[in-house]
């Protein structure tokens, strides 16, 4: 198991509530710089293969927490159509260095790439072969306080095109909560 960076202790704390925090709309955030994300990760086909690359990728870019990896019906099934179950995880990844939502989002397809994702191909398969898909659910922004003053603040958001969350995310973001409350 991943040991918590000590800088990430008590991270979390401004997500207790996250219902009530802003949602923006994924453009209205492409340059914003941020400095921590809460992930979703996701893969209904060889999970066990590539989940383990995904951490593993997430981890170079700065110190991750991981919830427990649930296993979830593809909740576009149906009785007539049946479909592979999906590995879900929730990762909080805190960067070593502030990064763009827009090279988040552009580091991340890149993952999914090297994870074998083809995205043309899956819109093409009856049934969708998903090795890897990550999804941004919250953004931590660097809001720098003033050109004179070194330290600046973060904030929490909500991609809002992620909300609501599914059950399996909330349950994710929840563990994470609740880890990093009682972590020392």
């Amino acid at each position: 198991m991943l040991k918590p960076h000590p800088m990430m202790h008590k991270a979390l704390t401004g997500l207790k509530n996250f219902a009530s925090l802003e949602r923006r709309e994924p453009e209205a955030l492409q340059a914003q710089s941020v400095t921590a994300v809460l992930l979703a990760l996701g893969s209904n086909y060889q999970a066990e293969t590539y989940l383990p690359i995904a951490r593993e990728q997430l981890g170079a870019l700065g110190q991750i927490q991981l919830s427990t990896a649930f296993q979830n019906p593809d909740f576009t099934a149906t009785v007539e159509h049946p479909k592979p179950d999906y590995t879900n995880q929730c990762v909080y990844l805190s960067l070593k260095t502030p990064m763009t939502v827009q090279q988040l989002q552009q580091t991340y397809k890149q993952f999914e790439w090297e994870c074998h994702r083809q995205r043309l191909i899956e819109q093409q398969m009856s049934i969708k072969q998903v090795t890897m898909d990550i999804d941004i659910l919250l953004v931590r922004l660097l809001i720098e306080k003033n050109s004179l003053s070194r330290e600046n603040e973060s904030e929490w958001t909500i991609m809002a095109d992620r909300y609501p969350f599914k059950a399996h995310e909330v349950a994710g973001i929840n563990e994470l909560i609740a880890k990093d409350s009682f972590e020392k």
